[in-house]
């Protein structure tokens, strides 16, 4: 498999490729190297034939000095003397050349500088011997002694000679081998390289027509993806584009003229038609954008104004990025889609809010009549209320006792409706200013703001070590006296309430009341008591406003306080939950997060 998968690999191709065009190269090299070879030992060979024959030339122009000196010991007839005198100057010329010859060769350069010294001592002594020969006759001693020197010194230059060519004829043999051993192996190695390539490129061919193949079918593919995305153009109603950011030349996709109303190509695809149909009041602002967009490299969504071909105006939204090709080009794609019923929809929508914030402006108002002028007239009605029963009680009848306390019981109630939904809307309206704060100090201001009524009841009240969380501290210290004071509130006659709470950090997984879509982490904090309980089909109901599940003659209370409890989770991100059972009490869970930030 993973042979497999190199050799399909783009860089197994591009390898082999550059292997191969290594090896041509490379038999090119050696071919190369292979005439150099040939041509420098001809040379060679050219160069020591010329160095031997130019010795044998040396020699032979010494022996016709030689023998014109003989002669002329002879015969004394001077024109004996004429190869003698001439073979001076064809001594020196032939010496020079042999010089040239042996250049950078040390050891020819010693062996010349010892035939130079021979052949200069043969020359002086055919001048002396010739000197002496025309004071002297030929048997005199002195002359024979030189003779005997000259063919001495003769004898010397045939041997240097002698030495010169055969050193040239062993470094000539010594290249013949070089040359052969050269011929001999790089025929088969510039063989078995060709081979090699051969079957490298066959491979890459194979591969090659593969690729063809796979790309007609990517082509095929191509062509019906670019159909697809065409079709997804107009369904999604957008169209796309391109900018090359170095010809300034732009392409417009079909879709992008039918956004206009025009049929695809209907006009040249450039950035100054397609402004002639940007609303005048946008026109700045979208020149703007483009400049920044060719600036920057990228354009964040821009929402602007355009008017069709049948005059209709329409609200375009644009974005782009920057990519660059394979080719190295800077290609600016973007793509335009007509949001209009989005933006209207939108614009209706902030309508829908300006009516909403009037709306609760007038929840604002009513807020206020209902803490001050509601209220006042309640404090009337319980004042005269109050001065009837001190002064004119004894005077009524039973009837109108009983009257009397059923409107004083009605005030009070109202009073307290009154001060709940202050509470709720409070709860719902005021801003939410989160704070770290000690739990353990909240449940103790809830414990002393219901100190009468624990006491009254004689309650016991146990409570787990809570955390120091960030949360809005009025409304925690609130939801525990609400939830202390419902349990007070619904204990039975007969029994010392116990209240219990407990805390521990749980994650929301874990927990099966928790939706499953939270990772977060809570604080588990649960209030259990051992009240009259309630029907576990109701446990949903006793959050909703002023849903109550007792007679208001059996339990006072106006069906907001556990309403109140709810939203003040919902303020902090948690979840609240309530389990019972009739005479067996009630466990409320509170599930608050970790970190509210």
């Amino acid at each position: 498999m993973k042979l497999s998968r190199i050799y399909k690999s783009a860089i197994f191709l591009k390898s082999i490729f550059v292997v191969s065009i290594f090896a041509i190269f490379f038999i090119a090299a050696v071919t190369f190297k292979h005439i150099s070879v040939l041509d420098s030992s001809s040379k060679r060979v050219t160069h020591s034939y010329d160095i031997n024959l130019e010795l044998e030339r040396l020699m032979s122009y010494i022996k016709d000095a030689e023998t014109g000196q003989r002669g002329f010991l002879i015969t004394k007839d001077s024109t004996f003397l004429v190869p003698y005198i001439k073979s001076k100057t064809k001594i020196d010329g032939s010496f020079a050349k042999v010089k040239k010859y042996t250049k950078d060769n040390p050891a020819q350069e010693n062996n010349l500088r010892k035939l130079e010294f021979f052949i200069s001592k043969r020359q002086n002594y055919l001048s002396i011997t010739l000197h002496l020969s025309l004071k002297k006759s030929i048997d005199d001693k002195e002359i024979k002694k030189a003779l005997i020197i000259g063919k001495e010194t003769m004898d010397s230059i045939r041997n240097q000679i002698d030495k010169m060519i055969l050193y040239e004829k062993k470094t000539l043999k010594g290249r013949e081998l070089y040359y052969k051993d050269t011929i001999k192996v790089t025929p088969i190695f510039v063989y078995i390289t060709l081979l090699i390539t051969l079957l490298l490129i066959s491979i890459s061919y194979t591969r090659i027509i593969k690729d063809l193949d796979k790309l007609q079918i990517s082509n095929n593919s191509l062509v019906v993806l670019n159909e697809s995305n065409n079709l997804a153009e107009i369904v999604g109603s957008f169209g796309s584009w391109q900018l090359n950011v170095d010809t300034k030349e732009y392409t417009f996709s079909d879709n992008s003229y039918r956004l206009l109303g025009y049929e695809p190509k209907a006009f040249f695809a450039s950035q100054e038609n397609f402004m002639k149909y940007i609303h005048p009041e946008d026109l700045s602002a979208f020149s703007e954008a483009s400049s920044k967009m060719i600036e920057n490299g990228s354009m964040a969504p821009f929402t602007y104004r355009v008017i069709r071909k049948d005059k209709k105006v329409r609200y375009f939204r644009t974005t782009a990025r920057i990519v660059t090709n394979k080719s190295g080009q800077e290609i600016l794609i973007g793509t335009t889609s007509d949001v209009t019923e989005e933006v209207l929809a939108s614009l209706s929508l902030e309508q829908q809010n300006i009516e909403l914030e009037a709306s609760n402006k007038e929840l604002v108002a009513f807020n206020y009549v209902a803490s001050h002028d509601l209220q006042e007239p309640l404090r009337k009605i319980q004042t005269f209320v109050s001065r009837l029963a001190d002064k004119e009680y004894d005077n009524l009848s039973e009837n109108g006792k009983e009257f009397m306390t059923r409107i004083n019981n009605s005030v009070e109630r109202m009073r307290i409706l009154i001060d709940d939904l202050l509470q709720y809307s409070r709860t719902t309206k005021t801003e939410k200013v989160f704070e770290s704060t000690d739990l353990n100090d909240l449940i103790e201001n809830a414990k002393n703001d219901l100190l009468q009524s624990i006491e009254e009841k004689n309650a016991i009240i146990k409570s787990d070590k809570l955390p120091v969380m960030t949360v809005i501290s009025f409304q925690i210290q609130q939801l525990f006296a609400n939830l202390i004071g419902n349990s007070l509130k619904y204990s039975k006659t007969d029994t010392v309430p116990k209240i219990k709470i407990s805390c521990k950090k749980v994650i929301a997984f874990e927990e099966e009341l928790i939706p499953k879509k939270t990772k977060d982490k809570f604080y588990k904090i649960t209030f259990t008591d051992n009240g009259i309980g309630f029907e576990q089909e109701y446990a949903e109901k006793i959050f909703v406003l002023f849903n109550r599940l007792h007679n208001k003659n059996e339990y006072v209370g106006t069906g907001i306080g556990l309403a109140i409890c709810k939203k003040i989770v919902e303020n902090h991100k948690g979840f609240i939950f309530a389990k019972g059972k009739p005479n067996a009490g009630a466990t409320f869970t509170i599930y608050l997060p970790e970190d509210n930030h």
